[in-house]
């Protein structure tokens, strides 16, 4: 069986996309409706990443997208935007950033869709997120804990 593995080179495939959890708040409204608009918008984004066996992988992307204006929030909205991907036939380095660069890359348009769809539902101006580079993250994260790990 590992000579047919070797035989048919490294595998990707999607399996699933699915959401996983999702939350809109607008602790303010309805008042929030009368203020200006000027709103400041905090993104923050985290992967995690979950062996399933037999070569399956959950990816979980969570993106929590706080809008706040006049130093009160005006909306809060949370996904989590998931994806079970089948990795075969790679080596340990490249298992690692495919699971958390590129995968995540798949993820993000379908989280920030729904992100969208939910703020428009809050009366609320639709948000587009920016795209995210995904590999630079991971770089920047695989970085920061080589350099944890090296001694002072």
């Amino acid at each position: 069986m590992a000579e047919n593995q070797q035989q048919q080179g490294p595998q990707f495939a999607l399996q699933r996309i699915y959401v996983k959890d999702i939350s809109f708040e607008s602790p303010k409204a309805p008042e929030i409706f009368r203020k200006a608009w000027q709103p400041e918008v905090k993104l923050d984004l985290n992967t995690a990443n979950t062996d399933l066996g037999d070569d399956l992988h959950e990816v979980v992307l969570t993106l929590t997208a706080t809008v706040a204006g006049e130093g009160e929030t005006m909306f809060m909205v949370e996904i989590k935007q998931a994806g079970i991907f089948l990795v075969q036939g790679l080596e340990d380095a490249d298992k690692h950033r495919t699971l958390g660069a590129f995968c995540p890359n798949i993820l993000f348009p379908y989280a920030r869709e729904a992100i969208d769809s939910m703020v428009t539902r809050g009366s609320f101006p639709p948000l587009q997120l920016a795209p995210v580079n995904f590999d630079a993250l991971y770089e920047q994260a695989r970085q920061q804990a080589e350099a944890e790990q090296q001694p002072a």
